[in-house]
């Protein structure tokens, strides 16, 4: 969001409404996220099955939005970096379950 709100005073024709609206849902996404890993971690179904579901939406709209002329090119980068790191959050925590929880116990 620092990064946008720069763009809007040097090239607000890059800081589109879209791009602000997607910039507050992913941060909003950023911390329930961030709260659903950290109790997936403490070893909470319910945080895993709600990763599951964040990681797998977010990787489709992403990759969506990321495809749409509609954005500006930058962000469009930005979408599709998004979605590739979803995509692999998304099949880590679809491991099998004796990895999954191997991984936790490294960690």
């Amino acid at each position: 969001m620092v990064a946008l709100a720069m763009m809007a005073w040097a090239a607000p024709e890059l800081a589109t409404r879209e791009a602000w609206g997607h910039a507050v849902i992913v941060a909003v996404f950023a911390v329930v996220l961030a709260a659903r890993l950290r109790a997936m971690k403490r070893g909470s179904l319910r945080a895993l099955r709600a990763v599951r579901i964040i990681t797998g939406v977010l990787f489709a709209v992403n990759a969506l939005e990321a495809a749409l002329p509609s954005f500006p090119g930058w962000m469009r980068t930005e979408m599709g970096a998004t979605s590739a790191v979803m995509l692999l959050t998304f099949l880590l925590v679809c491991a099998p379950r004796h990895r999954r929880q191997a991984d936790l116990r490294s960690h």
